[in-house]
């Protein structure tokens, strides 16, 4: 590790860990209205780009998940972001992005509205095929996929799917479920569907988070992404969550400082430290993202990247996304 990127991890309050393995999972806003628009965003040296980059390559994680990514055929916009990152000091050279659910058409009406081929008639909300997916990228060479993108609704044990004509076609995905081995280490990876905005949302949040009860790998893991779900505050319902902390670690990573409680943020139960999205409405600002790991995995440091107003980075950080990227350190020795 060079002396200026141990450094900067000092000034962010980040442990400096030669030895662990910095995990890290984040919304960086790098979705766009259209297909190849991120693309076209990334060549011209977008801001937005620069400070998703800036903000990555600051925490240096060894392996991220991106839940806000568009994703196209070729994979090109994610790997020119590759390049931007490279060029900010941190090469992250191994991907994993295949196609999710987000946009992709089923042909149905599946909100009911008597309309076709709309953001919500997709298997995942989204204006076109690949909007805002899901990717991961690592330092260190990826192994083994199970993919259970695909995964039908009415499948999954014990669902709470509302009755509807198109159990036939309705996965259970707003996004993707992975299981990506990199290393010893198996990634169950997802990013829910808000709890907001439909009916149905609510029961497939919480079915999102769910599904990994049923599928743990007998190695060791570590539940990561966006479950979209507070365990105190907002609209969600959390009991898959808690479920989940029953066989995991919370680390409970904090932010180095939060906004004032007040506004939509007046009342809340929860600790604002552990927050990882802001918003400037009710229900306001929430911890949506996490990084779980298995009981008996050694955690060494984690934390949220919300740094004081008056930090180096702090301009990045709002640039970027309205989202916290969330690390977490484990030895895996």
């Amino acid at each position: 590790m060079g002396l200026k990127l141990a450094a900067m991890l000092c000034l962010l309050g980040l442990p400096v860990q030669a030895e662990a393995l910095r995990l890290a999972t984040w919304d960086p806003g790098l979705s766009r209205k259209g297909p190849g628009l991120l693309l076209r965003d990334i060549g011209k040296g977008d801001r937005q780009v620069l400070a998703a980059a800036q903000v990555i390559a600051a925490t240096a994680p060894d392996i991220i998940l991106l839940t806000g990514f568009d994703w196209d055929l070729e994979g090109r916009a994610l790997t020119a972001f590759q390049t931007v990152l490279a060029d900010q000091g941190h090469a992250m050279p191994h991907s994993f992005a295949p196609q999710g659910n987000r946009g992709l058409q089923v042909g149905l009406d599946l909100d009911g509205n008597g309309r076709l081929g709309e953001a919500r008639d997709a298997q995942g909300y989204g204006d076109f095929t690949g909007s805002a997916g899901l990717a991961i990228l690592s330092r260190q060479p990826i192994g083994v996929v199970t993919d259970y993108t695909p995964t039908l609704w009415r499948d999954m044990a014990g669902n709470s799917m509302p009755e509807s004509g198109h159990a036939d076609v309705q996965r259970l995905s707003s996004s993707s479920h992975w299981d990506v081995q990199i290393g010893p280490l198996h990634l169950l990876a997802m990013a829910a569907t808000p709890p907001a905005f439909e009916p149905r949302n609510i029961a497939r949040n919480r079915d999102e988070a769910a599904f990994w009860l049923d599928h743990l790998p007998d190695a060791p893991f570590a539940i990561i992404g966006n479950l979209n779900v507070d365990p105190q505050d907002g609209d969600g319902d959390p009991s898959a969550l808690r479920a989940l902390l029953k066989v995991t670690q919370d680390s409970q990573p904090r932010g180095a400082w939060q906004p004032p409680q007040d506004g939509p943020n007046a009342g809340q139960k929860g600790d604002p430290a552990l927050d990882t999205a802001q918003y400037d409405r009710t229900p306001g600002n929430l911890r949506l993202d996490y990084i779980l790991p298995a009981q008996g995995l050694t955690i060494i440091g984690s934390g949220v990247v919300w740094p004081f107003p008056d930090d180096s980075l702090a301009e990045a950080v709002a640039t970027a996304s309205r989202r916290r990227l969330v690390w977490l350190d484990l030895d895996l020795e």
